[in-house]
């Protein structure tokens, strides 16, 4: 969080730092694992395979080299990835959280005002989304626009395929 002041009236003035992202411990502690995996486990065999590569004989021309060389850095983009993730990542308190109101961790049923369907979401962050589990990103086009609004209100959204309208039916932190 970034606290400015204004210097004419001494009265504080505060932005959020949009990069942060709020995820549950559990969330939080897959993402760790997944880094610490990649970064002890995950180096280890990228450097016996190059190691192993590399004995094949003239690096110029050896196929299976490169392929190494390559993955290791896929390996490393993702962990730097993971470290950010990680570096930006703060977990949510759901005790300080308004529980009237859609917010991250929250689940939502809501109900499809064209087809009159019913579904159950939970809004996480985008790197916990997982739709066959029920989790959508709250960056994604609905997760944002269930984001704030409270039961029996009217959530409408653009999405790819059009507009759509949904009710609010329950929210809960559970």
């Amino acid at each position: 969080m970034t606290v400015l002041f204004c210097l004419g009236c001494f009265s504080k003035i505060f932005f959020f730092n949009m990069s942060v992202n709020y995820f549950s411990k559990d969330g939080l502690q897959k993402i760790k694992d997944e880094l610490k995996d990649l970064q002890t486990k995950g180096r280890a065999d990228m450097a016996k395979q190059i190691a192993e590569a590399r004995d094949k004989g003239d690096l110029s021309e050896n196929a299976e080299y490169d392929a190494a060389k390559d993955a290791q850095g896929h390996l490393e983009h993702r962990i730097k990835q993971l470290e950010a993730i990680v570096g930006d990542a703060r977990v949510l308190d759901i005790n300080a959280v308004d529980m009237s109101k859609v917010g991250v961790l929250s689940f939502v049923r809501i109900k499809n005002l064209k087809n009159n369907v019913e579904v159950k979401y939970q809004l996480v962050a985008e790197e916990e989304a997982n739709l066959a589990s029920g989790k959508i990103s709250v960056k994604s086009p609905i997760g944002q626009g269930l984001l704030g609004k409270k039961v029996g209100d009217l959530a409408v959204m653009n999405v790819p395929v059009g507009e759509m309208k949904f009710e609010i039916l329950e929210i809960s932190y559970d």
